[in-house]
């Protein structure tokens, strides 16, 4: 018994400190975000660019912007399933080929977790 009560205690613990997707600052992810303005766009009358216009993409399913035409890779991606939730989204923001090889989008990502959970904020804000 007191070693299953350490266990939960341990576990409830670790929970506790790991980092919350949720937490990111929406007004510092504005900033970051401009990184990404030559491409993509947010907001009222948001149109596709060279990348997708961004409004509702937390959550969304892969692919599914309007009127943009994507790669074979992310169609690939999309028909496979692949949803833009948190988890996901940071690991293409940090990495975009890595998750989705050859897509078109050349940036090659953000490097800090920080910045990544801050533009996923700012997104979240265009839902």
């Amino acid at each position: 018994m007191r070693k299953t009560l350490t266990c939960l205690v341990t576990l409830a613990g670790l929970f506790a400190a790991a980092p919350a997707w949720a937490d990111g600052d929406a007004a510092a992810g504005e900033k970051i975000f401009k990184k990404c303005q030559a491409c993509h766009a947010v907001g009222d009358g948001a149109k596709n660019k060279v990348g997708p216009a961004l409004n509702g993409i937390v959550g969304a399913p892969a692919g599914q912007v309007e009127g943009y035409k994507y790669s074979a890779s992310m169609t690939e991606k999309a028909d496979g399933g692949l949803v833009w939730d948190e988890e996901t989204l940071t690991a293409y923001l940090h990495k975009p080929k890595e998750v989705v090889p050859k897509t078109k989008m050349s940036f090659a990502g953000l490097r800090k977790d920080e910045e990544i959970e801050n533009v996923i904020a700012y997104l979240k804000t265009f839902q």
